[in-house]
């Protein structure tokens, strides 16, 4: 998926994934806005008019979130907070389309307002995966998980019951990291919410499975690395990075 910048509006976001604008991720506390420009100019109207509906009033056997959209909130620029607001993107432009089905994967830079420590960043990487087809249950999702994460190495995992706006069942995924020698989580998990993907123009019967993860985190369980930070930022030994080899995955 194409990811040329990092600015984003909260529309893309937040709204498009059914996240209600009074979710605390939308405080200033845990998202960088940004002042110039602090706002976009461009959205698609009618389907802006098909998100406020499903926010305000539901629709899709959702009661929605019964509140005042406003659209002010969702003009607003920031730092994109995950690499959903892309996916979003790209579901919609699906959507246009007479269906087919469809694999789409990111990886790019994040940003979240956080406090910093051994393995938490205020910037960092997310890896993501959806599949779009008809008949997806959460037993694909599982079995996808279990494939994607054993070839990077990490075959130990377990699923923890989770709450996303934008997904339903979700789950959280933790893999055992034998340097801390606990579970750590991974990484999250869901089927989008018809809230999210009928106002789209996605077909009925198409469901969308979807992952995220950190892009450090799963490195820092397979080199046993216990600092984020001796990993990303101005802190990296950059004879750690000249010793070391390029990583080739699945590249004969």
């Amino acid at each position: 998926m194409p990811t040329n910048n990092f600015v984003e509006s909260s529309f893309w976001n937040f709204d498009a994934l059914f996240q209600p604008q009074q979710h605390p991720a939308r405080d200033s506390h845990d998202t960088f806005f940004l002042d110039a420009p602090s706002t976009t100019k461009r959205l698609p109207e009618d389907y802006v008019e098909r998100v406020k509906q499903i926010h305000e009033t539901g629709g899709y056997e959702s009661r929605g979130y019964v509140y005042d959209w406003k659209r002010e909130e969702a003009n607003k620029n920031l730092l994109r907070t995950h690499t959903t607001a892309v996916s979003s993107r790209m579901l919609y432009q699906l959507a246009q389309k007479p269906f087919a089905p469809k694999k789409y994967f990111s990886i790019d830079r994040v940003f979240r307002n956080e406090a910093v420590d051994r393995t938490h960043l205020a910037e960092f990487h997310q890896i993501e995966g959806l599949v779009c087809d008809r008949g997806l249950t959460l037993c694909d999702l599982i079995g996808v998980l279990h494939d994607f994460f054993s070839h990077l190495g990490m075959t130990k995992l377990k699923f923890k019951p989770a709450y996303n706006p934008y997904t339903e069942p979700s789950m959280e995924i933790f893999s055992y990291h034998e340097g801390f020698k606990k579970w750590v989580e991974v990484g999250n998990s869901g089927m989008f919410r018809p809230e999210m993907l009928r106002p789209m123009g996605l077909p009925e019967d198409v469901q969308v499975i979807a992952w995220g993860l950190s892009l450090e985190r799963p490195t820092m369980i397979l080199y046993g690395i216990d600092n984020i930070r001796d990993l990303f930022g101005p802190k990296v030994d950059l004879g750690l990075i000249k010793k070391n080899s390029i990583c080739r995955l699945g590249i004969n």
